[in-house]
């Protein structure tokens, strides 16, 4: 903005000089600066690269007009190439902190508030795709203990996420295939779009009764918004295999990996109580409780998922395995921006920041590069 303002200026006054008769050129045009940019594979101007001008005088200079208007414009023009370039420079050094990876500001009137527990990875799912899509919504941390935050809802797990204060989203894959459906499509309301997936009840590996959800993986979207929002061959099968991998496999890793010793379970149950909503009595029991019960149960949850002796072997595993599917020629799995696999294994993994689990986990495979850009995609905007 400010470099087109420089050039319509200079260009009238430049016009003004060149028109009184004290000032003439044989070839006034080969004077202007010629300026050729590259920025990511764009050209801003007509000329060669750099900055090159040249001219040449009819007859010598006779006068201090023309003095004047020749040094006018031969100052003009040198101000004007370096207003592009300093602009130009501080927008490629913007477009190279941030990638270019952040999703546009929806013009949407939801009114989003969701229930969690801060350090359960469900919840942190919720939150990676709500700030990814720049969404605005107010959190209610739940006491994990006495949950009265959500005794009003029949549904009790965590992520909840009301919507305009009436509409009750449950499960985060639910939660996130819906929003993604109603910010692609914007032709169904938020209760239309819940129809689609049904709530149904079954029974687990132990015989208990579950709530399940139908096509919860599923962006329900028209055929011509599908294309444009899946644009490669299997991309949207594979977004969907990602995803029921991250809620399959990725999370049952968390556990046994971060309580691992009582060392680690310790320092879990410590960020847990600082970073979650205890009273003192019961920050007190979780902390310490909590951590010799977690550490035996890991255990359990070790055989449960037929997980090696050492757990962070199989950690190691599945984070370079995501890291191997993405590909060498690609910055995320959705290609240039985070798909919602992207905005799930993000999630799930980032419950892990502070812990010793996940110190291990950065230097000892290959995620660091892609977790960095999921962080910058997923910065949030207050």
């Amino acid at each position: 903005m400010m470099a087109a303002a420089c050039a319509r200026t200079l260009g009238k006054v430049g016009r003004l000089v060149l028109d009184t008769p004290t000032c003439r050129f044989t070839n006034t045009a080969a004077f202007v600066p010629r300026i050729s940019i590259r920025c990511q594979g764009r050209a801003y101007g007509t000329g060669g690269s750099g900055f090159r001008s040249r001219f040449s005088l009819a007859a010598p200079v006779r006068g201090s007009g023309r003095v004047l208007g020749c040094a006018f414009l031969l100052g003009g023009g040198f101000g004007l190439y370096q207003t592009i370039k300093l602009t130009l420079q501080h927008h490629l050094a913007e477009k190279e902190a941030d990638i270019n990876i952040h999703a546009p500001d929806l013009d949407t009137d939801l009114k989003l508030t969701l229930y969690q527990y801060k350090t359960c990875p469900f919840c942190s799912k919720v939150r990676a795709f709500l700030d990814y899509h720049r969404l605005p919504y107010e959190i209610v941390e739940v006491n994990p203990v006495m949950r009265q935050e959500i005794k009003w809802s029949t549904y009790r797990k965590v992520p909840i996420l009301m919507v305009n204060g009436t509409v009750q989203l449950n499960d985060s894959s639910v939660i996130i295939s819906a929003l993604k459906t109603y910010i692609s499509s914007k032709d169904k309301t938020i209760s239309e779009i819940l129809a689609c997936y049904p709530e149904m009840k079954a029974k687990n590996d132990r015989g208990k009764d579950v709530i399940e959800f139908g096509n919860k993986y599923w962006v329900m979207v028209h055929d011509a918004d599908a294309d444009q929002l899946y644009p490669g061959k299997d991309s949207r099968k594979e977004e969907i295999k990602w995803r029921k991998w991250a809620d399959d496999w990725l999370v049952h890793l968390i556990s046994p990996n971060v309580y691992r010793t009582p060392t680690e379970a310790l320092a879990s149950f410590d960020y847990i109580v600082r970073e979650g909503k205890f009273g003192s009595f019961e920050g007190f029991f979780a902390k310490y409780f909590g951590a010799a019960a977690m550490w035996i149960i890991s255990k359990r949850l070790k055989n449960k998922h037929n997980l090696q002796a050492d757990v962070r072997q199989d950690l190691y595993k599945a984070v370079n395995d995501w890291v191997a599917a993405i590909g060498k020629n690609k910055q995320f799995m959705g290609g240039d921006e985070p798909n919602l696999a992207d905005l799930a294994v993000f999630g799930v993994l980032r419950v892990m920041e502070g812990l010793q689990s996940f110190d291990d986990m950065m230097e000892h495979t290959k995620v660091k590069k892609w977790y960095s850009r999921m962080q910058k995609a997923t910065q949030h905007v207050s």
